[in-house]
């Protein structure tokens, strides 16, 4: 069996004065006898990260495991943005069967007790574990595994709350404690990528969104309240949106899937994803082209 470690740079290579190489890394983990190839991607700080870096690390784990034949991939990421970019891999990976985890650190490799070789070791077992086999992307840190549709960087670390823990690393194997998430739609075509995202707040000028829309937005996704409202004075606008074929997708700040009286208007609900992670669902959902009716059978099907 072989693995790809396809390392990013970012805070879990990070020394005082350079930034570790994907083999300097791997000679600090403790991986398993599998053979490991390692990939070094130039990227943008996690803070910064771009969604053609996004994408490019999405294909390339679907390529590796569909075309290459890798056993699994592992991806070492910044921690601020890495449960979008383990998303949108999880989006297009399509019917891969091998594992794929994302995994980073709290903790440079400069800091007195770095985390981040434990949780490369952790990832690169978890990776040729065959329980993780069509299960889609994960997160692995601090020996827990978080599906990548609800893992969220919280208080320090991350979780999968208010979803069940997906597993944990017991004695350098996989030990599941919850099922998978179900697979997404099969991917078709490229995302799109000129999607926006915004936060609602009371007395939000309806202005927000058109202006984002002129700009070339092709989809907007809201994050609501905890019960997935938004303020009523963007109810006319998002009608008007929907109708010139503009989805408006809307995710509550508490996961939920209902998002209140502003379903009647067309806004189409998050299906419980979280608003950063709606925005990549969306990008997928229109590719080729597709427009409002391409993201309700999207997101009707998450």
């Amino acid at each position: 069996m072989t693995l790809l470690l396809i390392a990013t740079g970012d805070l879990i290579a990070q020394r005082a004065a350079s930034v570790a190489t994907g083999r300097e890394l791997l000679e600090l983990a403790d991986p398993p006898p599998e053979r490991v190839v390692v990939e070094d991607v130039l990227a943008e700080p996690s803070w910064d990260t771009s969604v053609s870096t996004q994408l490019a690390l999405a294909r390339r784990v679907r390529k590796a495991l569909a075309e290459d034949e890798f056993t699994g991939v592992v991806v070492t990421h910044g921690v601020d943005t890495l449960e979008e970019t383990a998303f949108l891999a999880d989006l297009l990976a399509g019917p891969a069967r091998g594992g794929i985890v994302f995994t980073g650190a709290l903790r440079s490799l400069g800091d007195a007790a770095p985390d981040g070789p434990a949780n490369l070791t952790a990832s690169l077992t978890a990776a040729a574990d065959p329980a993780l086999r069509g299960a889609g992307a994960v997160v692995c840190l601090g020996d827990e595994l978080h599906a990548s549709r609800w893992a969220a960087l919280r208080n320090g670390g991350f979780s999968s709350t208010p979803h069940p823990l997906l597993g944990r690393m017991v004695d350098g194997k996989v030990r599941l404690t919850s099922a998978p998430p179900p697979r997404p739609p099969h991917p078709d075509g490229e995302p799109e990528t000129d999607i926006a995202l915004l936060k609602t707040y009371p007395d939000m000028p309806p202005s927000l969104l058109t202006t984002v829309t002129d700009l070339g937005a092709l989809g907007v996704v809201l994050e609501g309240t905890g019960g997935g409202n938004v303020p009523v004075e963007l109810f006319g606008t998002i009608t008007e949106l929907t109708s010139m074929d503009i989805p408006v997708v809307v995710a509550s700040r508490a996961h939920t899937t209902e998002i209140g009286l502003v379903e009647r208007m067309g806004a189409i609900s998050a299906a419980g994803l979280s608003a950063q992670k709606a925005r990549m669902a969306l990008m997928v959902a229109l590719s080729k082209g597709g427009g409002y009716k391409a993201a309700v059978r999207y997101f009707g099907s998450l």
